[in-house]
């Protein structure tokens, strides 16, 4: 019971301490920030709350002495050998950058795919954090803190041709399959692909709303369309739950063709008039 009571006010003593003490941290936007105290992790909201970067916090209430949010106030911004005698604690990796996900946060994959795998177990695109330098497929020193990676600087020895070749590649929108070049490796090809499906998601995201837009104005609804290269072949219902397949242009919205007989006269209609064509019919 004596054990016990000492390491209790040994931990109060501690928490007191660091009430009083200073610390250097990251923090995401709209995130948290933490801090080690012989061996226990403590999690501040870090005020302001919309604070992204590097800081130095002061803690303003101890996890245990608050039944609220405990939280830490930003004080200053650490120099560079601060912030580099903090990232030298950490796991450096190399990461080739994909595109940004939010913010300052990038999707990157590893640049050595089996080194990567020895290091953390896994092979997978990986969140960085605080990017400073953001350019897509450059490749990027970041430092791992066993849960996350933390940007610290673009890698001066890799190549810088090879991003070039990359980010050419993706203006042009060369699939996958077409990407060639000198020197290029499964990893690089990995980091373009990610980019590509991002972009391919987005595209996709961007046709739906445009045809559900079109038909829920004509009175009907979306079900699901398919690409078929200079058309598409899109699912619908009436407001009456009435199911349609009609194949439709994709830079008007023109009806190549209805689903019904419409005499011939299917270009005359765009999809948002062709749901009140079909709806005139039922009647």
């Amino acid at each position: 019971m004596a054990d016990i009571r000492k390491l209790i006010n040994q931990i109060a003593a501690e928490e007191a301490q660091l009430n009083n003490t200073q610390f250097l941290a990251p923090c995401v936007y709209k995130g948290l920030v933490r801090t080690k105290v012989s061996g226990i992790i403590y999690t501040f909201t870090p005020k302001p709350r919309n604070f992204e970067g590097w800081g130095i916090f002061q803690p303003i209430t101890v996890p245990s002495q608050s039944q609220g949010t405990s939280i830490a106030e930003l004080v200053d911004e650490p120099s560079l050998p601060q912030l580099a005698e903090y990232l030298k604690l950490l796991l450096p990796f190399r990461l080739r950058l994909s595109y940004s996900l939010q913010g300052k946060t990038w999707l990157a994959y590893p640049i050595n795919e089996s080194d990567a795998k020895q290091r953390i177990g896994n092979i997978k695109p990986v969140a960085v954090h605080l990017v400073t330098e953001g350019v897509a497929f450059e490749c990027a020193i970041a430092r791992y803190d066993g849960h996350t990676f933390w940007f610290e600087e673009l890698d001066r020895r890799a190549d810088p041709i090879v991003a070039e070749n990359l980010r050419q590649a993706f203006k042009k929108q060369t699939p996958i399959e077409e990407l060639r070049f000198k020197g290029i490796t499964t990893e690089m090809r990995t980091a373009y692909d990610l980019a590509t499906q991002r972009i391919a998601n987005w595209q996709q995201q961007r046709d739906e709303k445009r045809l559900a837009a079109a038909l829920k104005q004509g009175g009907g609804n979306l079900e699901k369309f398919s690409d078929r290269t200079d058309h598409w072949l899109v699912e619908w219902t009436t407001a009456n739950g009435e199911h349609h397949t009609s194949a439709i242009t994709k830079n008007d919205l023109t009806v190549i063709s209805s689903g019904i007989c419409l005499s011939g006269r299917d270009r005359d209609f765009d999809l948002q008039s062709l749901v009140g064509v079909i709806e005139q019919q039922d009647y």
